[in-house]
């Protein structure tokens, strides 16, 4: 048996449905299981039929969901002790401090953006959590969030399949070439937005030149 048909195999078990919900709950709180890739093959292969794409997407959000309030459980229980214990510089330091900005920005709305960027979303559940964000506009956000994320995972993957009916290994590299350019779009808007605000401070802190008087 090959990899596509151990694929087609695989994706035609109505086990594929708990499969992808117990993906999407771990990656809510330990950020190295892939959910996007699972959620994009299952869409990938929705096109031909089976697996069906409605609930795809609804056991998706649904995991989502569910992962992002065990995660916002953890920075609740004890999160500020653990956050403050990370080294300063490092990555997972900086994942941090960028989720403390967005949430002291733009509130709950960062929960929709952090579910597209790798490691963020993680990052902004556990700094709620350790910031005591009320529970329930965190619920009302993060509806929105895993909702939307849950849609947009599977339509990437159906998208692929349809473009590539007869071959399904290309509408999945399609389906995750797309996820990998939105999450570039992403990470290039912060990152013009983090050098934007670095040259504002950088020009707030110089000091005033005065011109002698003639």
């Amino acid at each position: 048996m090959d990899l596509l048909d151990l694929l087609h195999e695989t994706m035609s078990s109505p086990w594929v449905y708990l499969a992808i919900f117990a993906i999407a709950v771990l990656d809510g709180f330990f950020p190295v299981v892939p959910s996007e890739t699972a959620v994009i093959t299952a869409g990938v292969f929705a096109a031909s039929g089976a697996p069906y794409l409605p609930a795809v997407i609804l056991v998706a959000a649904a995991g989502a969901l569910i992962g992002d309030h065990v995660s916002y459980a953890i920075g609740r229980g004890g999160g500020t002790r653990l956050l403050d214990r990370l080294p300063p510089g490092g990555r997972r330091r900086r994942a941090i401090e960028w989720a403390r900005r967005g949430i002291a920005t733009r509130g709950g709305l960062i929960l929709t953006v952090a579910r597209y960027v790798p490691g963020g979303r993680t990052a902004v559940t556990l700094t709620m959590g350790a910031v005591h964000y009320p529970r329930r506009r965190f619920l009302a956000f993060d509806a929105l969030a895993a909702g939307s994320w849950g849609l947009y995972s599977g339509l990437v993957g159906y998208l692929g399949g349809m473009a590539f009916e007869q071959d399904p290994l290309r509408g999945l590299l399609l389906g995750l070439g797309l996820a990998l350019g939105v999450t570039t779009i992403v990470e290039v808007v912060r990152w013009l937005g983090r050098s934007r605000r670095s040259a504002r401070s950088a020009t707030a802190d110089e000091p005033v030149r005065r011109v002698p008087a003639r």
